[in-house]
Parts: C-alpha cells; structure tokens; sequence
C-alpha cells in the first residue's frame, strides 16, 4: 500500500495511553550512596537539584518507575522527609521496606547509580520557625520519624535559639536504632559545638531490654513522667514539641500532652506541640 494510502493505526485503548512524564513535576537524580541499618531499614542520598530549597523538617515527594497497566511504566510518588541539612549538597532519606509495598519494594531495589525522581516543591509544617517563645525543644519520633529531626538538629540556628534539646527516639528493638553514631557526634560539630551540651537523647525500645533505656510507649512515657525523668527536664509551658511518627502514635502522643495541659500550635494560636501527617 503507497504511503500516502496506509491506513491510520487505531488509537490505543485509554487505559494504554502513557502517563504523564514524571519530569513534568520532579527532577531525575542519581542514587550517591545506599546504607542497610536492617534488613526492613536502609538509607539512600541522592543528587540534589540545583533549585530545590527546603526548611528542615520539610519533606519532598520523590518517585520510582515500574511496570505499570498493560506493560507501560507507571510512577509511584511517596513523601519522605530530609534528613541532610538543608545546606547539604546531596539530599538523604531514610525509609522502611514495607512488605509487599508498592512504592518501598520498588525503591529497596535500586542500585548506585539508579535514578528517583525529586519532586520540585518541598511541603510540610513540621518546622521550628513555627513556634513563637519557649526555652526547650523536643523532638519525639518513632521509627523513620526520625528523618525530619536529624535534619532540624544539623541546623546551627536550632542549637543557639534553645537553651534545652531533647531528641527522644523510640523503636521496636534495639537494632533499630538507626544513626546512633550521628546523634552521638551531633555535640561536636564544630557549627555548634558550643551548644553541644544542649542536646539530651532519649533512646526507647519497646519490645526488648535493654538495660538502661526505657521500654514504654511515647504517650505512656509521658504519662506517667519517665520521659521527665529521663529527660531531667519537665514536660512544661516553655516546652515547644514536635512529633513524628506513624498515625496511631501522633494520636496517642497528643492525646498524653493535651492531658498535661499543653495546646497544638494551631498557627494563628500558637501553642505547645505540632505534627505532621502525610500517611
């Protein structure tokens, strides 16, 4: 048949048709370097985009091609808050293989050199800059909730605005207990190093014991003073409390504040304690 005769092949079905580039609201970047702290726990830096800017205690939404509807690539978006500083030239995630999960199953088998997408824009509210007064800053994570608060704490600003940091860290067991020797080194480093003696750290592990370290729940720990205790530092008005962790923990824990008489920071009401959820 001429050329100029040849049938027009039929459109594909909808459902066929390729989704949208992932280039169109994200960057493409490099895995730099990947870290197993379990077999379920790993880390991965990326490149950064030149024009990405984050507060810390922000969280982007990165993405990873897979096989998608009739064998075309589809692309997954989840959000996952920093952990570099925001002056770092690399960005650092830290994430849990979710058994059989869509988007972990993809990401825990990248490789060095593999590509995930950056979405442009950072999001979130879990920031120190909105809270007004307050003398003690603590920081109550579980699991990966640890991400956004290693980032708050590479933030000198942080370091001279409090006059007491408390980081309390809870996980199942303690192998969990990722970036031990970061916090460790945190009061060392030489951007505020004379500060260091600010930060009290508050490891807890749930579900074995380990001598030394607490075994409650965050809101238990609350309730009933241990985390005072531990912290050597009461739970009072000056206190301005972030908190990051799954949905049942962020309900839990603000239920145990409330019931202490400390308010969520509402923004045009400022207050106590602030969360976020993007589960």
């Amino acid at each position: 048949m001429p050329p100029d005769t040849e049938a027009k092949p039929a459109a594909p079905p909808a459902w066929r048709k390729p989704p949208p580039s992932p280039l169109l609201k994200g960057t493409a970047e490099k895995i730099i370097s990947l870290r197993r702290w379990t077999p379920r726990l790993f880390s991965l830096r990326l490149t950064r985009p030149p024009a990405f800017r984050f507060q810390p205690g922000q969280f982007a939404r990165l993405g990873v091609d897979g096989p998608g509807m009739g064998g075309l690539s589809s692309t997954i978006w989840r959000p996952y808050s920093m952990v570099s500083a925001d002056y770092d030239e690399y960005l650092d995630f830290f994430s849990i293989q979710v058994p059989d999960g869509a988007f972990t199953s993809r990401l825990a088998k990248l490789s060095v050199g593999d590509t995930v997408y950056v979405e442009k824009t950072a999001y979130g509210y879990l920031t120190t800059s909105r809270f007004v007064g307050g003398n003690a800053l603590w920081l109550l994570a579980t699991g990966t909730g640890i991400a956004p608060f290693l980032s708050i704490l590479q933030d000198p600003a942080v370091w001279a605005q409090y006059a007491h940091i408390v980081l309390a860290y809870s996980v199942r067991e303690a192998a969990d207990l990722a970036y031990r020797d970061d916090i460790a080194a945190l009061p060392q480093h030489p951007l505020w190093a004379e500060h260091g003696h600010k930060l009290r750290f508050i490891p807890i592990v749930t579900r074995e014991s380990v001598p030394g370290v607490l075994a409650q729940r965050l809101d238990a720990a609350i309730a009933d003073g241990s985390l005072e205790t531990a912290a050597q530092l009461a739970l009072d008005d000056e206190a301005r409390i972030l908190i990051c962790g799954n949905p049942q923990m962020l309900d839990d824990v603000r239920t145990a504040l409330t019931a202490r008489n400390l308010r969520p920071d509402l923004g045009r009401a400022p207050g106590h304690f602030a969360t976020e959820n993007y589960w």
